[in-house]
């Protein structure tokens, strides 16, 4: 019986070196498709090494190619993005890249008959939340390219499961973090200048009163997810991916204070923020994946301190 080999686009990426270790120990193999513009060449070849993994260095943008790829896979994940704060910068690379190959790996999926394809969404679906905690059956208002495509994602695996017969899941993912993640990413940039000020002994700065939340969730977490979404019997599902605590940001800052072992007090700038809050109802995710978050921020977050001393 031939060995089940998952196309993982975007593999060489900081939640896919989470996901691929769980993914070779349950005996698949992995083909990862990356452009490698932003990926971590010496975690790919780690995974090289083992056998079990091979790179094929490519664009989502070019059917053909994704095509030719998939070719002799039996699941996909799909992860190649562009992040969201570079697609208000430049809504023309977010829409090619975001659209147009969320397209041609749906697309190339359905014509090779892959058992099942798992996409990476995004909370940002929602766009500002009209309650908390947010559902998967809510009304999405997604507000930038990044989001709008992330949307327009999970329309197009509806209309490949309607004609083809796509098996697929997708993940909303919420404020991910954890170790390896990129300094300049966008859920890690305020934790990041938090740290250099309080390492440095300034307070961290907090504009309003930090009402301001996100959902945080560990990598791991999120690692575990993509694979119980891969292997799970239920399918072609939106499931939201978080911890279901929201965690305001004059939490997080007391969280990097305590974490580091500092003693001083957040410094509140007052001005008018417009405040947004996250956080995931996932009771799909435990019912659908029969997954859980384990790790509590707290842990998380002084993980990752230690991590970056």
């Amino acid at each position: 019986m031939s060995v089940p080999t998952v196309f993982f686009s975007g593999g060489a990426g900081f939640i896919a070196s989470h996901t691929i270790p769980i993914l070779l120990e349950r005996g698949y193999r992995v083909r990862i498709f990356d452009s490698m513009l932003r990926g971590d060449r010496d975690r790919v070849d780690e995974f090289c090494a083992t056998g079990q993994v091979d790179l094929v260095e490519g664009d989502v943008r070019y059917g053909g190619a994704v095509q030719h790829a998939m070719r002799g896979c039996t699941h996909a994940i799909h992860f190649a993005t562009v992040s969201i704060n570079k697609s208000i910068a430049d809504p023309y690379e977010s829409v090619d890249i975001n659209v147009i190959g969320n397209h041609n790996v749906f697309a190339a999926a359905a014509d090779h008959g892959v058992k099942r394809l798992v996409f990476a969404s995004s909370a940002s679906v929602y766009g500002d939340p009209q309650k908390l905690p947010m559902h998967e059956d809510d009304v999405l208002q997604p507000l930038t390219p990044y989001c709008i495509s992330k949307r327009m994602g999970e329309d197009l695996l509806g209309f490949y499961q309607r004609t083809k017969g796509l098996s697929w899941m997708a993940l909303r993912f919420f404020n991910v973090y954890g170790p390896g993640q990129k300094t300049e990413a966008y859920y890690t940039s305020v934790i990041n200048t938090f740290l250099r000020r309080i390492r440095s002994g300034e307070p961290p700065v907090i504009d309003g009163r930090g009402d301001q939340s996100m959902d945080f969730v560990h990598v791991t977490d999120i690692a575990r997810a993509v694979v119980a979404a891969l292997e799970s019997e239920r399918d072609n599902l939106p499931v939201n991916v978080g911890t279901g605590v929201d965690t305001s940001i004059a939490q997080l800052a007391k969280i990097l204070i305590a974490a580091v072992g500092a003693s001083m007090e957040p410094q509140f700038n007052p001005r008018d923020v417009l405040v947004s809050r996250r956080a995931a109802d996932i009771t799909r995710a435990r019912e659908v994946l029969g997954w859980e978050p384990t790790v509590p921020v707290e842990k998380g977050m002084a993980d990752l301190v230690r991590a970056s001393a």
